[in-house]
């Protein structure tokens, strides 16, 4: 069976290897273990990719690259338009030599997808993921506000999965948790930290984008108020953006140069080593799906405390593997710290929570998803389709 996969994730060429957005990657490699074959289009950039990016290690994944478009300025938005012949035309051609259609939300081009779909994918499953916040919030895009109407009255004639859940969810959605890595990784975390405790100082850690969306600035005044409250601690800040050096100054401002790090961009195989000594994550960003970092620290028995939207609070609070804090209440993130700090037993525990939820993000348990999902909903025994 023959599965197209239709998203914005970014693909670029590095030493004439094509690579892609990492986290993705991976989870279409696994796709590709119940599929003969997986088509992936997508845009391809032209310029250098991010170290996250890494190649496809499935044998029968193939990338089928269209020009990319949009961004944050309103000339990149409109680029959208001109491109929209082309992309129509590649999808034309490979949703009529595929057996199903799986796209990825939200997305300019996945609107697109969504639209055609009715065309020349009729007959076929069609699943959607989206990964975004299922639901309304403050400065949300018309194009992602169309998409989510779109699928909540099943427009695409298909499947759709998000990472929450509720009560009265249409027969047409499903929920899925955000896989994030293989059962044998998860139990080799676990080993790692049996005997981790709160000690001090207090690691504490921030993963993703160096921007104000992902809620650095308020990661910095929490280290800010830790120190100013006496608390030892050390923050790594891992990833980039072209305002780390605004944030390098802020921590250099406030002389934090000995309690706070910015450490770049790690590959998977060096960003272990920090999930393995932290004791905290801290994630107060503005709009989220679920975060993949979130999984991969509570694998290794890091509490999380991010902020209040998507599917974060449920999750934490079902669990009990950390808090959902409102992005902006500093003090909130400030204060449940020092409550650790004063308790390290109660520590322990949500970090044993953390380590047994996240059971539920391994790639079997998605793709034992999958499996019960086209059987469902197209009776159609994945497991026997494999190739």
């Amino acid at each position: 069976m023959k599965l197209l996969i239709i998203s914005h994730t970014p693909h670029y060429t590095r030493r004439e290897e094509l690579v892609g957005w990492g986290p993705t990657v991976r989870e279409i490699d696994q796709l590709g273990s119940l599929f003969s074959e997986v088509r992936h289009l997508a845009p391809l950039h032209t310029c250098s990719p991010p170290e996250s990016a890494l190649p496809y290690r499935s044998q029968n994944v193939r990338f089928v690259g269209v020009k990319p478009a949009g961004g944050e300025k309103l000339q990149d938005k409109l680029s959208i338009i001109r491109h929209i012949p082309n992309w129509m035309a590649a999808m034309r051609a490979e949703m009529r030599q595929s057996d199903a259609i799986h796209i990825r939300c939200p997305a300019g081009i996945s609107l697109i997808a969504l639209l055609v779909c009715r065309l020349w994918a009729r007959d076929k499953p069609v699943w959607v993921k989206y990964a975004g916040i299922w639901g309304s919030y403050p400065g949300q895009s018309l194009s992602y506000k169309m998409q989510r109407w779109l699928l909540k009255w099943n427009f695409q004639r298909g499947t759709l999965s998000i990472n929450q859940k509720s009560t009265d969810q249409p027969g047409h959605i499903f929920s899925f948790k955000n896989p994030s890595f293989t059962d044998a990784e998860r139990e080799h975390a676990a080993s790692l930290v049996i005997n981790q405790r709160m000690t001090s100082p207090v690691q504490i850690i921030f993963v993703g984008n160096l921007s104000y969306a992902k809620g650095v600035h308020h990661v910095i005044e929490i280290a800010r108020k830790l120190k100013n409250a006496g608390i030892d601690f050390y923050l790594k800040l891992i990833g980039d953006g072209f305002l780390r050096s605004e944030f390098e100054n802020a921590v250099k401002q406030h002389r934090m140069e000995d309690c706070v790090h910015f450490s770049g961009w790690k590959p998977m195989t060096s960003l272990l080593a920090y999930y393995r000594d932290a004791h905290f994550i801290l994630l107060p960003s503005e709009t989220e799906g679920w975060p993949k970092v979130l999984s991969e620290a509570m694998a290794y028995g890091v509490v999380p405390l991010a902020s209040t939207v998507s599917c974060i609070p449920q999750i934490l609070g079902e669990t009990g593997s950390g808090f959902a804090l409102p992005a902006k209440d500093t003090d909130a993130y400030v204060k449940a710290i020092l409550g650790y700090t004063q308790d390290p037993w109660a520590w322990k525990q949500v970090s044993k929570n953390a380590i047994m939820a996240a059971r539920e993000f391994t790639y079997e348990k998605y793709l034992s998803d999958v499996i019960s999902m086209f059987s469902q909903s197209w009776q159609i025994d994945l497991e026997h389709e494999q190739p």
